[in-house]
């Protein structure tokens, strides 16, 4: 899992900011949000503006140079914080734990396809590193790489993927880590659903929502899971142009389920998309960040979303406005956290207070206890 994640001169993150999932506290309630002292769920509220959702698209910046799944190049314009120079290079750090073995990748880019520096250190030692400020040749300490040639040229290829494609890597504690770590990445995803969807990872190309569900014979699940969130409907298909798609049945009148859902049920609809996905047995998605994920929510549906999510392996992060779900009935104050101008902390660390199940967090925190 991640553990650590840490930006700077990145869009509107001029200074380092951290995201520390490490910081766990002994609370007893709601422990699945937590594996073996890393937060496995956690939710950010912050203010219009203070880099929510930039904080996604930094965490997802990886997938661009370490995978072959969908990286939206159009998120990724002024990538560079406008009041840094041209030629400053925006940083990133990740740091992971896989089965008690530590891994940190760094590296910093002047754009997003545009690789400057790369480090990867597992257990301390370094496995791999370039600096392209200074020469064009790469360390390689793996092994199974004695042969690899080190000097790379005008290439942009990340060192990571050129390890992964050039060389049979021999077994080893590293190597090992290092294959934990290649599989974590293609199997992380950001989704989000306000003026458009977009996502980050995890797949490939573009489907349609409703194609998909019809393809995996889903119609009444995804019906029910309508009835659950609080929408009473009758699902059918219908073709629509010769292509398969859903329509609401109102007692044999069937009416195109896009032509006249709400936003907010458009919004299920996504979520529901990759729900199911994250839901699987074998579900090969590891770290899920969904942005504002209840734009369009009753937020007793957000607390529902919260508890599905909560019950998947992967490890997730949420960003909203709503307080209504800041409650220990979902989850801890250690998975809470609050972005602003002075940086990214959890609530259990933003007060000397001793946090308990019984109190209301929601309330404390409109009464300004988080504050300091």
């Amino acid at each position: 899992m991640i553990t650590k994640f840490s930006v700077s001169n990145f869009k509107n993150f001029k200074n380092k900011l951290t995201f520390d999932l490490n910081k766990s506290k002994n609370y007893e309630f709601n422990t699945n949000c937590v594996d073996n002292g890393t937060i496995k769920k956690a939710l950010i509220y912050g203010h219009n503006g203070v880099g929510k959702s930039n904080l996604g698209f930094a965490m997802f910046d990886i997938v661009s140079h370490l995978t072959d799944k969908t990286a939206s190049k159009e998120i990724y314009k002024n990538y560079i914080n406008a009041a840094n120079s041209k030629d400053t290079i925006a940083e990133f750090k990740y740091e992971f734990n896989f089965n008690g073995i530590s891994l940190i990748y760094e590296y910093g880019k002047t754009d997003v396809e545009t690789l400057v520096y790369e480090n990867l250190k597992i257990n301390n030692s370094d496995y791999a590193s370039i600096d392209r400020r200074n020469n064009n040749t790469a360390s390689f300490n793996a092994k199974g790489t004695e042969n690899l040639q080190t000097d790379i040229g005008k290439s942009k290829i990340s060192i990571l993927t050129y390890i992964k494609k050039n060389s049979v890597l021999t077994d080893s504690i590293e190597n090992e880590c290092f294959f934990s770590f290649i599989e974590y990445i293609n199997g992380i995803l950001f989704f989000r659903s306000l003026e458009q969807n977009n996502y980050i990872g995890f797949e490939q190309g573009v489907r349609g929502i409703a194609a998909d569900i019809i393809e995996h014979d889903n119609i009444e699940d995804f019906q029910g899971f309508l009835n659950e969130a609080g929408i009473d409907c009758k699902l059918r298909r219908i073709e629509d142009v010769n292509t398969p798609s859903l329509a609401f049945d109102f007692n044999g009148n069937l009416i195109n389920f896009y032509e006249i859902a709400s936003q907010g049920t458009k919004a299920l609809s996504l979520f529901y998309y990759w729900f199911q996905r994250l839901r699987e047995k074998d579900s090969l998605v590891t770290f899920l960040f969904i942005d504002e994920f209840d734009a369009f929510y009753h937020h007793t549906l957000s607390a529902l979303i919260v508890k599905k999510l909560c019950d998947i392996n992967a490890q997730v992060v949420l960003t909203t406005h709503n307080t209504s779900i800041i409650t220990n009935d979902l989850m801890r104050p250690d998975c809470y956290f609050l972005l602003n101008h002075d940086g990214l902390h959890s609530l259990a660390d933003r007060t000397p207070k001793e946090l308990r199940k019984a109190h209301n967090i929601e309330k404390m925190y409109k009464a300004g206890a988080f504050n300091g």
